[in-house]
């Protein structure tokens, strides 16, 4: 149980403050209005330290499928664990977004664009494109799991306390990077709960949750961990890892 409410709470407050920031840069009458796309990439990296600082010593805080998918599959987290760890990172993601939408309250309102409505929740395409979203995905995500295993790398030296942050680092420097083509989901929970999330509050004038392009930041980065995970095993092994 420990790790259902651990991924839960971590989940929870990366949706938090990651769909978080999306609504302060594009919601508006928001104080951080048109603040940006370093703003929106920076938010989403200090999220993911924070929330892995908050719960990591629980269980780890994978607060991401893939990587939870990434660690079963090189041996580092038992399958039997591996349903308590998605249990808890849908359900916190879900919790994550509805706590923007009342932390946002009276802004959906004032903001016209059902897109924008849409994109404080989940990810969407720039160029709408199935092959190509599907393959950003997926290398978004391989580079998250590989970043990852580099850097509790016990070989690497990295103390303790710097790993979340590191982490955060990670995130932000793919946000930067291959973030454009799709918004960068690499992460299925983070994009799914809050898709759900869209769909089933009052949203005023929210439109539809675009459920034709949800599988993708879903799928893709499932197969873009897996990926990762095994190549960095293939290539260096994960005998030193100290997560």
């Amino acid at each position: 149980m420990n790790v259902f409410l651990s991924e839960l709470i971590g989940t929870m407050i990366l949706i938090i403050l990651g769909d978080g920031v999306v609504a302060n840069v594009l919601l508006n009458k928001s104080k951080g209005q048109n603040s940006g796309w370093i703003v929106i990439t920076a938010g989403w990296g200090f999220a993911v330290a924070m929330a892995v600082y908050a719960v990591g010593f629980i269980a780890g805080a994978h607060i991401n499928p893939a990587v939870t998918l990434g660690f079963a599959i090189t041996g580092i987290t038992p399958w039997a664990d591996v349903p308590l760890y998605l249990a808890g990172q849908f359900v916190g993601a879900f919790i994550g977004g509805v706590l923007v939408w009342l932390a946002y309250l009276p802004h959906w309102a004032e903001t016209e664009e059902t897109g924008l409505k849409l994109a404080v929740f989940c990810t969407g395409p720039a160029i709408r494109n199935t092959g190509a979203n599907l393959l950003c995905e997926i290398i978004g995500t391989a580079v998250l799991l590989i970043g990852v295993f580099g850097i509790f790398n016990a070989n690497n030296g990295i103390a303790a306390g710097v790993g979340p942050y590191a982490v955060g680092i990670l995130v932000f420097a793919i946000g930067l990077s291959l973030g454009g083509p799709t918004g960068y989901a690499i992460n299925p929970a983070r994009d799914l709960g809050p898709r759900i999330a869209h769909a089933v509050l009052p949203i005023a004038g929210k439109g539809n949750s675009d459920w034709g392009y949800s599988w993708i930041p879903v799928v893709g980065p499932i197969i873009g961990g897996i990926v990762g995970a095994i190549l960095y095993q293939a290539l260096f092994g994960v005998m030193g890892f100290a997560w």
